[in-house]
This record gives structure tokens, C-alpha cells and sequence, in this order.
């Protein structure tokens, strides 16, 4: 643990109910599966959010599948208190209500032209696209080599969206086709900003992927404006960017979890 990592913990549990907890969701509160539709949160992850939920200022999951989905697949349902945001904080969940806005045009030519790009590129058997209506996922996990098939597509996909007004946003053996102008760190800020009561008392993000850089650059930020914060690493062999970054690694979703019930009562 980082020395700014232990005064953002500290201050946590200082004064937890001032405190804004964010997290990612794939690879955080989730294993990473070969198939995306087979992702369920930690068996423990739901029941330890819902504990403390009440005993925290907000509780926000930012990530970039579709909001419904994160709460299907994570059993969040019924958990007062907490929001999910969904597509990069594209789409926001709370309480059971949804705002979901329509997707940019770029979005449908994407979707159109994609399966003659990837065929262009040669991608290989076992590469599949995930569809999140808001973006789309090209994942090559199931290739024969995934790594190779990666960097294969990166110099297409990359063409793509220049072509059709998106970004890529690469992450474990995935790229994202997704609209410009939010990321995690945007949709975390702004959702701290939104809550109106200045600043929280203290901030954690928990992320996994490299999607979650933006989320402690962040972090990052609010130290800077005096806020004690604690950037958390759910570790992997295959992404370490956020393990440099981190002031805390911990193994996996299980890590996250046992985390987490740390800090109850």
C-alpha cells in the first residue's frame, strides 16, 4: 500500500459516509470469462455492496457494458443507494430506472461495415463482436493465439472508427469501437460533481483493464484538490498498466471482494 493510498483509506474510514466508492465491473466484481454473456459478479459481490451501501455517501459502477446488463449479470438489482453507469457513462441505472440515450449514427455504420473489415483483416476463427448497442466489442480470447489476433485488427479497427467518428478503446484482448468524449475518469467526475455537496471526503476507484486509467487519473485529480483518495488494482498477468498505477493490488475479484468486507462493520 501506497502512503496516499493508506490516507485515502483512512479517511474512508474516517468518515465513510462522505466517502464516493467506484468500481469497474468486468474483471473487478466479475471474473473475465471467455463468453461475455456467461459474466456473473463474485457470488459475495452483491451481498457486500448491498451491507455497505448504507454505511457509504454513493456507491457508483462505471463501465463500459450497457448499464442493464452490468446489473443483470451482478445481481444488483435490489441494492439501494447504488448507481450503475453504464457504455463509459453513457447510460445511468438507479433505483430501477434507466436513461438510455440514442446511440450516434456512427454507431450503425460501425455495426454495418464490420463484418466485411474483420474479413478484409483476416481475423482469425474464434474472433467475435459483442454488440452493446451503445459500442461495439471485437474480442479475440477465443483465438488460437489472442495476442497476435489483437494486433492484427488494431490497424483496421483503428481505420474504422476514424471512418465512422468513433474511438477504439483497447482492453483484454478486446477492442472497443465507442462514441468520443467520455471515458471513466469523465463519468466518475461527473458523477461526484453531480451528487451537489461539494466535495466527498474521500474517493476509491477499483478497476482491472486499461479503461480504467481515466478512472485514476481522476483520483489523481481530486488529490490534487485535496480530497484523500485510493486508487485499487484488481491484478491480472494480463494487463499491469493499473498494477504501476495502483496503490493497492489484490488478486482478482475474490481480492476485491474480501476488500470491501474490510471496511463493514
Amino acid at each position: 500500500m501506497t502512503a496516499v493510498g493508506t490516507d485515502g483509506l483512512d479517511a474512508i474510514r474516517d468518515n465513510p459516509r462522505g466517502a464516493v466508492l467506484g468500481f469497474d465491473f468486468d474483471g473487478t466484481l466479475a471474473p473475465i470469462v471467455d463468453d461475455p454473456e456467461a459474466a456473473r459478479a463474485h457470488p459475495r459481490a452483491a451481498a457486500t455492496l448491498a451491507r455497505l451501501a448504507p454505511l457509504v455517501g454513493s456507491l457508483v459502477i462505471v463501465t463500459g457494458r450497457p448499464a442493464a446488463t452490468a446489473v443483470e449479470y451482478g445481481g444488483f438489482e435490489g441494492i439501494d443507494g447504488l448507481v450503475v453507469l453504464g457504455q463509459y457513462g453513457l447510460e445511468r441505472w438507479e433505483s430501477g430506472t434507466m436513461t438510455v440515450p440514442e446511440p450516434p449514427p456512427g454507431v450503425a455504420e460501425a455495426r454495418a461495415k464490420l463484418p466485411d473489415v474483420l474479413a478484409a483483416a483476416g481475423a482469425p476463427d474464434g474472433t467475435f463482436v459483442e454488440d452493446k448497442g451503445q459500442a461495439l466489442a471485437v474480442h479475440t480470447r477465443r483465438t488460437a493465439e489472442p495476442e497476435v489476433a489483437l494486433e492484427r485488427l488494431r490497424g483496421i479497427m483503428n481505420a474504422l472508427a476514424e471512418r465512422t467518428g468513433l474511438v477504439v478503446e483497447p482492453g483484454r484482448l478486446v477492442l472497443e469501437l465507442r462514441p468520443p468524449g467520455m471515458d471513466k475518469g469523465i463519468a466518475f467526475r461527473s458523477f461526484i460533481d453531480s451528487l451537489g455537496d461539494g466535495l466527498p471526503s474521500a474517493v476509491l476507484f477499483a478497476g482491472d483493464d486499461l479503461g480504467d486509467l481515466a478512472a485514476f487519473d481522476a483520483i489523481d485529480a481530486l488529490r490534487a484538490e485535496g480530497v484523500p483518495g485510493l486508487k485499487l488494482c484488481s491484478g491480472s498477468t494480463e494487463v499491469t498498466a493499473l498494477t504501476e498505477r495502483a496503490d493497492l493490488v489484490v488478486d482478482g475479484p475474490q481480492g476485491i471482494v474480501e476488500f470491501l468486507e474490510t471496511l463493514l462493520p
